[in-house]
């Protein structure tokens, strides 16, 4: 086999050991993003249900007052 078949199938090594490192580091970077996505996720689900719990005492507090009056 010629040195022009080694050195193209050396590039295409090359190739393919670049793409497989661009991939990992944005699978790491893809995971940073889903581990904060999944704990701003958890953040507004507990405002929401804080959130809901103010409102429904809101409620009952003005029913109360609609009652005594």
């Amino acid at each position: 086999m010629s040195d022009h078949y080694f050195d193209a199938l050396e590039r295409k090594i090359d190739q393919l050991l670049d793409h497989c490192h661009r991939l990992e580091q944005e699978n790491v970077h893809l995971r940073q993003q889903e581990a904060a996505l999944k704990e701003e996720r958890a953040r507004l689900l507990q405002l929401n249900d804080q959130t809901r719990s103010k409102v429904e005492a809101m409620i009952q507090r003005l029913k109360a007052l609609e009652q005594n009056a």
